[in-house]
């Protein structure tokens, strides 16, 4: 199954040319920082950013070169110049390898929630603060029915684990406007890219003709085409007067099995081989299945009226360029 991106980006944005004057000196390029910068939206916009001149540096675990440890970065505070801040953060909730245990669970809310927390923390207690804090969040937020219809300004609440874990997230990434600091937060359907997420774990079936949908594949699946994704990141940091929830949605409403047959048209191959629920619970627990055997409507309404133009607003598109690698 897909897995969300093991993720945590700190972004130093800049002006047009991505430079700013420093008296006496050269100018100096802002810095992206970037926690999981091997992650699979970490690379694309990390490599978006350096296609822009922006410096990325990654915070890690391991010494190296464009590296900083977690320990220097709560303990000296952000960097000189830094224009923006960026939290995507998360253990990939579908880890076939993982049991649904209360440990798992923890790991996945604290890599998640604690993570955006601390980032929080360490912007606000900025001499110079950021001009905008960014977060991922998820669709998880809200719940799932096959009638309901939701837009940024749809009301929520706690029904479920996953949607807990969301508005825990989110309300970490809240914080930094308590520090009069920009804040935006996009809630991300199924990111979708050759190289990562969901069809790469589906390419080996539906290549060999063996793919389908899940369960009936009636449920809505919410998705975003990656180079979408990266693109809404850039667009909202670089959109001065832009705050609150947008939605990280196409505005092309599927569901799982119009998916499973846009991919494999894509590949010349059938759909015919649906996987069970049954199946799915019993390898993920329920509660975790039903992240895949349920979905939402979820409609992309504020994020266009702020102006955002998608390039793979349709499925169809969407798919054969990852299948056949050809950009818009």
């Amino acid at each position: 199954m897909w897995r969300w991106d093991k993720l945590l980006t700190r972004t130093y944005f800049a002006n047009s040319d991505n430079t700013e004057a420093v008296p006496g000196k050269q100018a100096e390029k802002l810095k992206f920082l970037n926690s999981g910068g091997s992650g699979f939206v970490g690379r694309h916009l990390t490599t978006a950013l350096k296609n822009k001149g922006y410096k990325v540096t990654v915070v890690s675990r391991t010494p190296g070169t464009d590296k900083i440890s977690w320990e220097e970065l709560t303990t000296t505070g952000i960097p000189p110049r830094t224009k923006a801040v960026v939290s995507l953060a998360g253990q990939n909730v579908l880890d076939p390898t993982k049991r649904w245990t209360p440990g798992f669970k923890q790991n996945v809310w604290a890599s998640r929630v604690d993570t955006t927390t601390t980032l929080a923390q360490v912007s606000m207690k900025s001499d110079i603060k950021p001009d905008v804090f960014l977060s991922i969040s998820g669709v998880g937020v809200y719940n799932p029915s096959p009638t309901e219809e939701y837009n940024e300004g749809s009301a929520v609440k706690e029904f479920d684990f996953l949607s807990g874990l969301c508005l825990a997230w989110e309300c970490a990434a809240k914080k930094p406007r308590e520090a009069s600091i920009r804040t935006v937060i996009i809630r991300s359907g199924v990111v979708l890219g050759k190289d990562g997420g969901m069809i790469k774990q589906l390419w080996l079936p539906f290549s060999l003709g063996l793919g389908g949908p899940i369960g009936s594949g009636a449920q809505y699946l919410p998705w975003i085409h990656i180079d979408d994704l990266v693109n809404l990141i850039l667009f909202a940091i670089e959109k001065p007067d832009l705050t609150g929830i947008l939605n990280g949605v196409a505005p092309n409403v599927i569901t799982n099995r119009d998916f499973s047959n846009a991919l494999a048209k894509a590949m010349s191959r059938p759909a015919l081989f649906p996987i069970p629920t049954v199946l799915l619970n019993l390898a993920f627990n329920q509660e975790r299945a039903k992240m895949m055997t349920q979905g939402q409507k979820v409609i992309p309404k504020r994020t266009l009226e702020v102006g955002f133009k998608f390039l793979y607003p349709n499925i169809d598109d969407a798919v054969r360029q990852i299948v056949k690698g050809n950009k818009t």
